[in-house]
């Protein structure tokens, strides 16, 4: 006969508070009102976990929330209940079509055989598909080319069975103030929008500043535009350069526990490569997390993470499912002891930045390399 075993508890913990991401929200709504803000909950909410944020910034006012395929919108639709719009950003793969027109989802149109197809699609489901046109002002990514959009968007609105609900575009330097290019984009998008108001093509939705235009570009987040999209500035995060505008606060904490505990002699050398050689006897703590949970190779010998309040220093390299730290700072340590590798314990704390630094990246990555193994658990 079997028996019930209690849950095994997670080495690794990913917290996310929740009542932390309504209130970044709610600073992101009221630096941009009267316009819109629409949720960018791509790749799992950056990897904090999406189902829990969507509903919670559901019933804060979110306008609605971007994903970047078609999975991703259908469970951000069933985890809010179809009560807010829900859109894909950039474009569809031929057999996302069908699906994304039946649920309702708000359909991105970057060239005139999608807009067909998903004309198509809506004719033969009986169904008006929701549409925003995707336009490219400098990405060169997806989306209908500036030169062209004059003479194609009129004819993705005649075709059946399509709605043209919105039009947006994205920036690629909107973190660099000032930046020309970014101007040269935000009045581009203006006298499109306006000249085909005046040929009668009017969008309810015009967006184009992402969480750096809503601190660097103030001209994007006022009319005629409608709607920001706002996506890691919910998590307190910042692009490393630019303005950070919006005072937010960080919304998670990654914590393991130490493993074992022991004190090394000098001269003993630790993980693969033999990095770091000690140089004393010295109080070394195992931790039980490593790159698999999200670790940034880059931290070893360089970063740092948090043992009894102190700042106890990576040493050696961070391996898949270990990382060793020196606990001379912490020497009351013990086995089984909370390690705080990104966020507050005591009065201190390791930040994302800190790590993208380190890593030679952005907080955008960091959070999206947070392993699936790491448990993810919501406050509030």
């Amino acid at each position: 006969m079997k028996t019930s075993q209690a849950p095994v508890p997670s080495r690794v913990t990913l917290d996310v508070s929740l009542p932390a991401v309504e209130s970044n929200f709610r600073k992101i709504a009221d630096a941009v009102a009267p316009l819109g803000v629409i949720a960018v909950l791509k790749a799992d909410a950056y990897g904090l976990g999406m189902p829990a944020i969507a509903r919670r910034l559901g019933a804060a006012g979110a306008a609605g929330i971007a994903t970047a395929e078609l999975a991703e919108a259908l469970a951000a639709q069933e985890a809010t209940g179809g009560r807010i719009p829900v859109g894909i950003l950039g474009s569809l793969l031929p057999d996302e079509i069908e699906p994304a027109v039946r649920a309702g989802i708000r359909i991105p149109l970057s060239d005139p055989a999608e807009a067909a197809a998903v004309s198509a699609a809506a004719v033969r489901l009986r169904r008006r598909a929701r549409c925003h046109v995707a336009l490219d002002t400098g990405m060169s990514r997806v989306g209908v080319r500036l030169d062209e959009a004059e003479a194609l968007i009129p004819r993705f609105a005649a075709l059946p069975g399509i709605e043209l609900e919105g039009l947006y575009s994205h920036f690629p330097t909107a973190n660099l103030p000032g930046d020309p290019a970014t101007a040269a984009q935000v009045r581009a998008v203006k006298a499109l929008a306006r000249r085909l108001a005046a040929a009668g093509i009017r969008f309810p939705a015009l967006h184009l500043a992402n969480s750096d235009g809503i601190n660097n570009v103030p001209a994007a987040c006022r009319a005629p535009f409608t709607h920001v999209r706002a996506g890691i500035n919910l998590h307190g995060s910042f692009d490393p350069i630019g303005n950070r505008r919006l005072r937010l606060e960080p919304v998670f904490t990654l914590r393991a526990r130490l493993a074992q505990v022991r004190r090394v002699p000098a001269g003993a050398t630790l993980g693969y490569g033999r990095t770091y050689a000690l140089p004393r006897e010295t109080l070394v703590g195992t931790v039980a997390a490593g790159y698999a949970d999200g670790l940034p190779l880059a931290l070893s010998n360089r970063g740092s993470i948090l043992v009894r309040g102190a700042l106890c220093p990576v040493i050696g390299r961070i391996c898949m499912d270990f990382t060793t730290v020196s606990l001379e700072q912490a020497p009351d340590a013990q086995v089984g002891d909370e390690a705080v590798c990104l966020g507050r314990q005591g009065g201190r704390e390791i930040g994302i930045d800190e790590w993208a630094t380190l890593k030679g990246t952005h907080p955008y990555e960091v959070l999206c390399a947070i392993g699936s193994r790491v448990r993810r658990a919501y406050s509030g």
